[in-house]
């Protein structure tokens, strides 16, 4: 019975070739492309300096540059330009200079046809969303400061602010002030949480640091977090109008920065798209 197991075994060893033995310590053995040593290219494939071809504007047309594939345009000017810091020579740089000037007139000519495009298919611009001109950046701030007000206003019964901090910590010092300030414009309530004897509501919430500032809303029970560290005034109320929309699920997170006055405009990646076809008249 116990011949009728090993006669396999011995038959392994007798068919098994012997292998050399291994050395860890031998440095020569650490080649190949394990150790990062990458298989050199083919002789014939690695060409000098003097035998790379470089390109030339003799070879073609101005209406052939003009017309040229962007992509083709791109790898003829990169050469080019190569060419001209490679030789320094008078002709070289001139013909760098002559594409370049195609690239540049090709670039503007573009910008002149967009802006034409957006002027006549205003759907098309952001003017009406992003002024541009003073007046219509200070009326947009007034919207804003307006809607943030009303909607931190109107949530002041229905959410309250997690304030964690430390009697140690002089950040809190400067957030402590800021609160107050924030307090005077809007009477909500900021429940302060000392992080030291609080340590098990501290680990709930995530929270390993202070000041440290939660959003919470009374009637889900959901939280967000508002800031890890100290934020001034504006910074405080530009979150708490966004955490209070998306935790009332009024917005979504890819519209997180969105105003309400900017629905359906050109910054409300919810909108339909407004495409325009056809050929311009």
């Amino acid at each position: 019975m116990y011949w009728r197991l090993l006669i396999p075994c011995f038959s392994l060893f007798i068919l098994t070739p012997t292998l050399p033995a291994v050395q860890a310590n031998d440095d020569t053995d650490k080649v190949g492309w394990w150790w990062y040593e990458m298989e050199p290219a083919p002789e014939e494939e690695r060409a000098t300096e003097d035998e790379k071809i470089l390109p030339s504007l003799s070879n073609f047309t101005v209406e052939a540059l003009w017309n040229m594939h962007p992509d083709d345009f791109h790898e003829l000017l990169t050469g080019i330009h190569k060419k001209a810091v490679k030789t320094l020579k008078e002709a070289d740089v001139k013909d760098y200079l002559v594409i370049q000037d195609i690239a540049r007139r090709k670039a503007l000519g573009y910008a002149n046809v967009a802006s034409m495009v957006v002027q006549k298919y205003p759907s098309l611009s952001l003017e009406a969303d992003y002024p541009t001109n003073i007046p219509g950046q200070n009326a947009k701030t007034q919207q804003q400061i307006s809607e943030i007000k009303t909607v931190i206003g109107e949530a002041q019964d229905d959410f309250a602010l997690i304030y964690f901090y430390s009697p140690s910590c002089h950040f809190c010092d400067a957030q402590n002030k800021i609160l107050q300030l924030f307090q005077t414009k809007h009477p909500w309530r900021i429940k302060g949480v000392n992080i030291a004897n609080n340590p098990k509501i501290a680990e709930n919430l995530g929270v390993h640091a202070v000041p440290y500032l939660v959003l919470l809303s009374k009637k889900t029970k959901k939280s967000l977090p508002i800031a890890a560290g100290v934020i001034t005034l504006k910074e405080l109320e530009t979150r708490l109008h966004r955490g209070i929309r998306l935790l009332n699920e009024t917005i979504t997170p890819e519209a997180f920065s969105m105003f309400d006055f900017e629905k359906g405009g050109g910054f409300d990646v919810t909108a339909p798209l407004k495409l325009t076809s056809g050929p311009i008249q």
